[in-house]
């Protein structure tokens, strides 16, 4: 049985993504920064006859968290197939570029981007073990540059300054990963879920989290053919899922 770890997963689109790959047959390591709230999602899965999972504590921003669950799923398996960062935060509104606070921008980096690098350097020994090793990076369309000066685009006045430059800077994580290991069977891809309603944007998105899990499950289960070192959101592109940076 496949594995997988997936931070942020204990709501929304994270929890989604777990059930998702749960009925495809994967075995979930459901990382949750709190422990309480994870056991409940856990337990609303194999409430569902979903029972190849189990919670991991797992705070991105914090380095003993991350080696502890590094640890802890180490004494269950030497081999994890799928790495999913998910976890995320927006880091509050407003957001304007003249007066977000550096503060913020800290803390939206601190899990936005720090989280995975510590998460995936933490867990990169094990997935070197899988066959067919894949890690998606959660990102959004709203982080591409190209998009953000076409005053064509939909979305060109939705401007912030914390937030898309910490999924930005994912991005270039992404490539980065992807071509120090692109002589491997690795997979590394940044994928936008879309504009989904969900706590985080306070509902007012457009898309379920269904669809969204559907798009990051996608992309964790790519065969040996599948893309990598991409930047994907079948949002913007439902024909190629073509994104640009």
């Amino acid at each position: 049985m496949r594995t997988v770890l997936i931070t942020g997963a204990n709501k929304s689109i994270g929890f989604e993504t777990a059930r998702q790959l749960l009925q495809n047959g994967y075995y979930v390591f459901l990382g949750s920064r709190n422990l309480e709230n994870g056991l409940t999602a856990v337990e609303k899965l194999k409430a569902d006859g979903l029972i190849h999972v189990e919670i991991i504590q797992l705070d991105v921003t914090n380095d003993d968290s991350v080696k502890s669950a590094r640890i802890e799923i180490g004494k269950k398996t030497e081999i994890l197939d799928v790495l999913i960062n998910n976890a995320g935060i927006n880091g509050g509104w407003p957001q304007a570029a003249l007066e977000a606070s550096i503060d913020q921008f800290k803390l939206v980096f601190e899990t936005n981007l720090y989280g995975v690098v510590r998460v995936t350097q933490a867990f990169i020994d094990m997935l070197h073990k899988s066959s067919q090793p894949r890690i998606v990076n959660v990102s959004s369309s709203g982080c591409s540059l190209t998009l953000h000066c076409d005053p064509t685009w939909k979305y060109y006045t939705h401007k912030a300054a914390v937030y898309p430059a910490s999924k930005a800077a994912l991005n270039m994580y992404t490539i980065n990963l992807a071509y120090e290991l692109r002589d491997t069977p690795f997979k590394v891809n940044a994928v936008c879920p879309g504009f989904v309603a969900t706590d985080f944007n306070g509902h007012r998105g457009t898309g379920t989290v269904q669809e969204a899990g559907t798009r990051i499950a996608k992309y964790a289960m790519i065969d040996e053919n599948g893309p990598t070192g991409k930047f994907i959101s079948e949002e913007h592109n439902p024909e190629t899922g073509d994104c640009p940076w």
